[in-house]
């Protein structure tokens, strides 16, 4: 289980890095609703979003996939993983 916990945490922090790559894009490439992106910078955009919407899916799905083998709460092994993610985060409440 140990094994298999620690491939969800991986899959969570991919999707996070994912994730940092859209908002940078974003932030260099400025709001697209006050600059008009090249057609370079939306494709790189979409690209990226699309990675992070792929591998947030897949690690949501294992969380559930996890959850229903261990017989454990769904939102309770999402915790453990972000717990697990951010440990910072978890002992300062």
């Amino acid at each position: 289980m140990a094994q298999v916990f620690e491939e969800l945490v991986q899959m969570q922090r991919a999707a996070d890095e994912a994730h940092t790559v859209v908002e940078q894009l974003q932030d260099q490439h400025g709001r697209p609703t006050q600059t008009e992106w090249t057609d370079e910078q939306q494709t790189s955009w979409e690209t990226a979003w699309r990675a992070w919407r792929d591998l947030a899916g897949d690690v949501q799905a294992a969380i559930t996939d996890h959850a229903k083998e261990q017989g454990a709460a769904r939102h309770q092994v999402e915790a453990e993983v972000k717990a697990a993610r951010h440990p910072d985060l978890v002992a300062g409440g």
